[in-house]
């Protein structure tokens, strides 16, 4: 009988999905984050780049 009970536990544990859910979203989410990071990380020298040409270009040459 208790053969029978623990193995009706171990396949519910197996089947049971919740647990794997929210690893997924975790993934996910850290997934976006390096992606995010790794956007800002490779436009932050244009987009300084252009703030610079800008500055440059209203103050005629004079450094910003």
């Amino acid at each position: 009988m208790l053969l029978q009970a623990s193995k009706t536990s171990v396949m519910k544990f197996i089947k049971n999905e919740d647990g794997l859910t929210i690893v997924e979203y975790a993934v996910a989410g850290g997934l976006i984050t390096v992606a995010v990071a790794a956007t800002f990380i490779l436009l932050g020298g244009q987009v300084n780049t252009k703030i610079a040409a800008l500055c440059a270009a209203v103050n005629a040459g004079v450094a910003c």
